[in-house]
C-alpha cells in the first residue's frame, strides 16, 4: 500500500465517521422533537396565540378516521409529558389522540385565574388576572373550531392543566361542562381568591348534571413547607396560610364526593412523595388511565386462552 492509498483510506474513514456523527446528531434532534408549532389570531383576546400539535403516529388526513383530542394548558411544558405517556399507554389504556398544547408562556396568570384580586396574603398583587372567562371564550369559539376544521378530530375532548391550569380546568368543568368530556386537574390552585371557586363548585355540582363527564384531581405531597408534622390526617385542622393550598384541594374533593348523584365520574389521588413541580408526570399517567377507563378491555386472559369457550368472548 503506497502513501497515497493510505491517505485516501484514512480520509475516507474520517469522513465516514463524521457522516455517522452528523446522522446521529440529527437523529437525536428528531427524537427530542415533539409538537409542531401552529397559531391563530384571537379576536377575543386581541392577540396571536400559539399552540403545539402532536398527531398520532398513523395519522392520515386523507382517511376518514378521526381521533379524540386533548387540550393541554402550558403546552410548551406539558405536551412532551403527555406525548410520552401516550407513547406507552395508547392502544391498551387510552385511545390514540391528537394533542394540542396551548402555550401560556405569556399572560398565564391573566388567562388561567378565575376571579380578579388585588392582593395576596395582605400584599399588593398588581399582575393582570382573573380573565378565565375570556380565555374560555377563546377556546370555545375560536380554538376548538379551528382545530376541528384543520385536523381529523372528534368532539370527544380532554382538558389537562397544572397549578393555575388545574384551577382553570376545574373552572371549565363547573361553568362550561359542554366543552370537554374529560378533565385532568393536576395540583390545582384552588386557594385562589380565598377559595372563591369552591363556593361556585358547591352550587353547580349540586344542581347540574355531569353524566358522561370524568374528572381526575391530584394533590402533591408537600402539605406544609415548614412543618413536616402536617399530614393528610391533620392538615384540615391547620389554619395557617401555608396549608391553604392543600386544604382547598381536599375541600373541593369533599364537595364532589357529597354530590355523587350528579353523574360525574371522579377520582382523587394524593402523591406523598411528589412536589408541586414533580407531580404532573404521575398525575398525567394516572389521570388519563382513569378518564379512559371505559376504553380499556377487561379479562384479556380469556381472549388469550385457547380454552375459553366462544360464548364467553
Amino acid at each position: 500500500m503506497n502513501k497515497i492509498q493510505a491517505i485516501l483510506i484514512i480520509g475516507f474513514l474520517f469522513f465516514s465517521q463524521q457522516f455517522v456523527n452528523a446522522q446521529t446528531s440529527q437523529n437525536n434532534e428528531s427524537l427530542q422533537k415533539v409538537g409542531s408549532l401552529d397559531s391563530i389570531y384571537s379576536k377575543k383576546l386581541k392577540e396571536y396565540r400559539t399552540f403545539y400539535v402532536q398527531l398520532p403516529a398513523d395519522y392520515d388526513a386523507t382517511k376518514k378516521e378521526k381521533y379524540p383530542v386533548a387540550f393541554i394548558l402550558d403546552g410548551e411544558v406539558f405536551l412532551p409529558t403527555v406525548h410520552n405517556v401516550q407513547s406507552f399507554y395508547s392502544g391498551g389504556f387510552t385511545p390514540e389522540m391528537v394533542l394540542i398544547g396551548i402555550s401560556n408562556a405569556n399572560n398565564r396568570v391573566r388567562d388561567l385565574t378565575t376571579s380578579k384580586i388585588t392582593e395576596i396574603n395582605g400584599m399588593p398583587f398588581n399582575q393582570e388576572n382573573g380573565e378565565a372567562a375570556n380565555f374560555s371564550d377563546f377556546i370555545e369559539t375560536e380554538l376548538i373550531p379551528f382545530v376541528e376544521n384543520k385536523y381529523s378530530v372528534t368532539s370527544f375532548r380532554t382538558l389537562i392543566g397544572h397549578s393555575y391550569g388545574g384551577l382553570f380546568t376545574i373552572y371549565s368543568l363547573i361553568h362550561h361542562p359542554q366543552l370537554f368530556s374529560n378533565y385532568l386537574a393536576i395540583d390545582p390552585s384552588l386557594d385562589w381568591d380565598n377559595q372563591k371557586l369552591l363556593a361556585e363548585a358547591k352550587e353547580k355540582l349540586s344542581s347540574n348534571d355531569y353524566k358522561g363527564k370524568s374528572l381526575f384531581v391530584s394533590l402533591s405531597g408537600q402539605l406544609h413547607m415548614q412543618n413536616s408534622k402536617i399530614t393528610l390526617d391533620n392538615v384540615m385542622q391547620d389554619s395557617s396560610g401555608f396549608t391553604s393550598f392543600p386544604r382547598a384541594n381536599i375541600a373541593f374533593s369533599d364537595i364532589v364526593k357529597q354530590n355523587k348523584k350528579n353523574g360525574l365520574a371522579y377520582d382523587w389521588k394524593f402523591y406523598p412523595r411528589d412536589l408541586h413541580g414533580t407531580v404532573p408526570f404521575p398525575s398525567i399517567m394516572d389521570g388519563l388511565i382513569f378518564n379512559f377507563e371505559w376504553f380499556q378491555m377487561e379479562g384479556m386472559d380469556k381472549f388469550n386462552s385457547f380454552d375459553t369457550p366462544k360464548e364467553e368472548l
